[in-house]
This record gives C-alpha cells, structure tokens and sequence, in this order.
C-alpha cells in the first residue's frame, strides 16, 4: 500500500506546482495529478504547501558545556524540533582532552540511542589533536561521519591553534571530510574578558563587547587562508557580522572551497538584547555574540544573494532559572547558548517570506536543499523528487500562532521569540513517510529516528 499525498501544492528549491506525492517504503517514488489507486492510504493536503523537512546542520543536544549540560537531549530536542517542521538535524560531538574521536562518537550515539524521533547525524569536534587522533580523521567516513568541527575560540578548553587547524584541514581534505569552523580569535578574547572583570564589568552586556566583530573577522580570515593553501573545503559556522561576512565574499569571488551559514537569531536581535534590565539579557548569551542593526541587514542580503548558502539554529539551550544564572555575578561564566530549534523555520517564514527578503523557493534552499547538498546528504534528504526520503511537512502557510515557551515543546523554560505573531505553520510532518507530528501532536514513537551514514564531500 503506497501512501499519497493528495492535493497540495508542492515546494522546491527550484519552483512549485501542484503534485500529489507518492511514497513507498518511506521513499518518494512519483510526483504526479491523480496517483491514488484502489488501497492507497491517503492524505489530504488540500489548500496546504508540502516543503522538504527542514534540516538544521548545528545543535548541540546533551553537550556538556560550561559546568553544566545542554537541558534538551536527543528526546526533547527533537520533539522540539519536528513541531517546527525540522526533520534531521546534525549534532556536534565533542572530543575531550586525551580522548579519541572513536570515543566521542560511542558517547553521543549512546545518547542518542532509543531516544531520536527524527533522523541525525554527527559532526566531530577535534579538540586534542593528537597524532593518533589526527590518523582518525580518514577512518570517519566509514563510520558515516564525514565533517569535522575546529574550535578558534574558548581557550584553555575547546581552542586549537593553528597548526592543529592547518593538520586537519589537510587531514580532512584527504579523507573526503570536511571541516567546519567557529572563527573567533580565542586569545584576545580571552584577554579582553580578564580585563573587564578586573573593571568590574560583570553584566552580560559585556559578553558582546569583549567579543568584538574584528575578532570574528580575523579568525574568519586566517581559517580562509590556510583552507586556500591547501585547497581544502572550509565551512564557517554561525557567521554574524559584516566584516566577516566580507572575508567570506572574498574567498567565494577568487574562487576558494568557502562556504558558511549564519543562524536564525542574528536577524531578530542584537546586543542591545544582552542590556535588558536585571540579568534577563542572559537568555540572549551565545558565541558569536549578537552584533548591530547594519549586520542583520548585510545577513539578509548574503542570504538572498547566496553568499551564504544555509540558516541554521546553533540550538544549544540552557535553562534561564538554573544554568544562565551560574554567571550571576560574571558574565564569563554565562554557559553560551541561546535555543531555537523548534522556531526556526516558522520565524524565518514569517520574516523572511512574509517579510520579502527572499522566496519560499529559497527558503527552501536555505533550511533544508542546500544543508543536504553541503553535508553528505545530497540525494537523500532536503528535496521531494523521486528517490529522496519522504521527509515532508505540510504547510498550512495562513495559521497563525504566538510564539509561547509554555507552548514550545523543549526542555528549555524560555524562547527568544516570545509573543511573537507568526502566520504559517507545518501541521503535518513526516519523517521517511511516517507520521511524526500532525496537529501539534507527536504521533510517532521514541526511538523512531535514525542514525545518517553521509556522503564524502
């Protein structure tokens, strides 16, 4: 019995029309008018949009962090994320000191595992990189891992230098793997935020001022050019200010492997938000910090232009009564997080579609075909063609919802996007052809997602 979805109006990357979708065995066998036969199951969507499942390429989901832990595991997290229409996310593990990849691997999957309501894969964050760890990097993709994840920031802890970077790229361009960058210059960071609680600065504010966009910049720049000498393919992550957005659109124009993403957060906020009165500005605490209005315009315009190719959540929550408040008295011990995996792409839709920056075509694009493309995933997941995995969410595009931590479905006690009036909203998700939400009610079962073997790049 094959399942048809029957009557919508069907979104892609490159356009829409009107299409039932046929799925068989979880996959999409045939777009088409008219496909139902005599036995099919059928779904409605009439007067609905059916788009790919979104794909979110950066979490962090039962990550220790800070003296503490992400709150959403791979169970609350992905609820929270298959209610806002997301139906694979990759996560990061990360690699503790003196530690093999091998091993950091065997601890997420353990967390994952029994757990998953959609389908994930991992990144690998190398911190230690040891010789023996360096020889690793070309056995990941035979474990279905092919990206890795280099620290420029957080000193003493997560930070590599550079010659760890330069190995690793090179390790990762042999292998087929590819690697991904936070770019912010850790050891001034680390000086500006020493002498600020030395003045007594300690509020969150200051968070962002110690952690200025030229330091974004720089790290930006330095991990292009050593990517560019060794011809290696290069992902920045969370890009948020212009002058490193300027040191991507560079390397694009002289040809360089470049590619980065930004997150939902640096269009709606900026470090005012970290000066909101009493310690509320906490909640708006993450790495890189939130810039300036001029920076959310230059993000929209890159995002439309495709100088960056993917919007991703960097969805790494902390509770606001327990873990942002162990930096009550020092801002430097704020665990850095902000949470969004459930309202990405309903925020996106409403102020980028809605808003006129960009199509639905491209939105599209950016949360769900191009993250497939650029992370092994290509194929598979983040298109609705014939051959893909029938991951779909039909759009209801006129609902509208407020925006509610008590209505959000993660473990986190806060949203960024409180109150906000949204209209259009995923009503019904499905995850290689199983029902997974319909109506705002989790209809499949933990444990019910599965681990993605990706691609070499």
């Amino acid at each position: 019995m094959s399942l048809i979805i029957s009557g919508g109006t069907v979104v892609t990357a490159d356009g829409r029309f009107q299409a039932d979708v046929r799925v068989d065995g979880g996959k999409i066998t045939a777009l088409g008018l008219d496909l139902a036969q005599s036995g099919d199951e059928i779904t409605d969507a009439s007067g609905k949009h059916v788009l790919p499942g979104g794909i979110d390429v950066h979490t962090h989901l039962s990550m220790p962090s800070m003296g503490t832990v992400t709150c959403d595991d791979y169970y609350t997290g992905q609820v929270a994320a298959a209610m806002g229409g997301t139906t694979t996310h990759l996560d990061f593990c990360i690699q503790s000191k003196g530690s093999s990849l091998r091993a950091a691997l065997d601890t997420w999957h353990g967390r994952a595992k029994g757990q998953a309501v959609i389908d994930y894969g991992f990144h690998v964050a190398v911190t230690d990189p040891l010789p023996e760890v360096l020889d690793e990097i070309a056995g990941l993709p035979d474990q279905g891992v092919t990206s890795i994840k280099l620290f420029l920031a957080y000193k003493d802890t997560l930070q590599v230098d550079d010659t760890a970077m330069f190995r690793c790229l090179e390790r990762a361009r042999d292998a087929g793997v590819l690697t991904l960058v936070h770019a912010e210059n850790g050891d001034a960071i680390e000086i500006l935020m020493a002498e600020a609680i030395a003045r007594g600065e300690t509020a969150p504010k200051y968070h962002a001022l110690t952690r200025p966009p030229e330091l974004e910049a720089e790290a930006t720049g330095r991990a292009i050019a050593l990517a560019e000498v060794l011809g290696a393919p290069l992902y920045i992550v969370h890009l948020s200010c212009r002058p490193a957005l300027a040191r991507v659109r560079e390397a694009q124009a002289r040809g360089a492997r470049v590619t980065a993403e930004t997150c939902t957060q640096y269009f709606f906020f900026t470090k005012d938000d970290l000066d909101r009165p009493g310690f509320e500005g906490a909640k708006w605490v993450c790495s890189p910090p939130l810039r300036e209005k001029e920076d959310q315009a230059a993000l929209w315009a890159a995002v439309g232009d495709g100088t960056l190719s993917v919007i991703s959540t960097d969805h790494c929550p902390f509770r606001f009564d327990t873990q942002k408040t162990l930096g009550k008295d020092n801002f430097t011990l704020i665990p850095n997080g902000v949470p969004g995996i459930e309202e990405r792409l309903v925020v996106l839709h409403q102020a980028g579609v809605r808003g006129g920056h960009f199509s639905l075509e491209r939105f599209v694009a950016l949360t769900a075909t191009n993250p497939a493309r650029s992370f092994g995933l290509g194929g598979v997941k983040g298109a609705i063609a014939p051959g893909y995995d029938a991951d779909l969410a039909l759009w209801d595009l006129e609902r509208p919802h407020t925006i509610t931590a008590k209505t959000n479905h993660g473990a986190v006690d806060y949203s960024l996007y409180e109150g906000m009036e949204v209209r259009g909203m995923p009503v019904t998700v499905f995850v290689r052809g199983q029902t997974v939400i319909n109506q705002g009610r989790l209809i499949t079962e933990r444990g019910s997602g599965q681990f993605l073997h990706r691609q070499r790049i």
